[in-house]
């Protein structure tokens, strides 16, 4: 997904719900703070968005441009309707968000996770991609190890899972760190 689509997603959101402000989480957050990534981290097809608003209406999102909708066959991309609770972010998150607004959004505005709350929300879900997602922020420098780690204190979660983030987090940044893992390493 591109910038430009991910705009197209915001407007065709606030044309569905009638909502002016949008929260974008999920790997395609990533197009607020860096709107042109490497190509690794515009591979997802899907926005998760819900409206900030009213995250009830996230329901008419999934709808009408959601996963197989005439927008998905028609474009390629899609969104998925998400709500607040889909993502695990550290506090203050929502004092981080990078603005998008323009032309292209009919001037709604679509708030994107900053990189560092993107990569622990990315590293509390667990999943393989994730941790793919995660190790690639920190190889192409979007994110450094110290401000995850100083930001982790704040999640969400019991002391035990901040232990276990705390130290996947570490062994993800040592894996990068061996002989033979440059910028394009495996």
């Amino acid at each position: 997904m591109t910038r430009e689509e991910l705009e197209h997603i915001i407007r065709a959101s606030a044309e569905i719900t009638d909502q002016y402000e949008f929260i974008i989480i999920g790997s395609q957050s990533i197009l607020g703070p860096v709107p042109r990534p490497d190509a690794v981290f515009t591979v997802s097809m899907e926005a998760d968005i819900y409206p900030k608003d009213a995250p009830e209406l996230a329901e008419k999102i999934d709808g009408a441009i959601g996963e197989g909708s005439q927008f998905h066959e028609t474009h390629g991309y899609y969104a998925q309707g998400v709500g607040p609770e889909t993502a695990v972010l550290p506090a203050d998150w929502q004092s981080r968000v990078h603005r998008v607004q323009n032309a292209n959004t009919n001037d709604r505005v679509g708030y994107c996770l900053d990189v560092v709350d993107l990569f622990l929300s990315k590293a509390a879900a667990g999943r393989e991609k994730d941790r793919e997602f995660c190790m690639a922020l920190l190889e192409h420098g979007h994110v450094m190890l110290a401000q995850v780690l100083e930001l982790l204190p704040t999640m969400p979660v019991d002391v035990n899972e901040q232990r276990r983030l705390r130290a996947a987090i570490q062994r993800w940044a040592k894996a990068l760190r061996k002989p033979g893992r440059g910028a394009a390493g495996g």
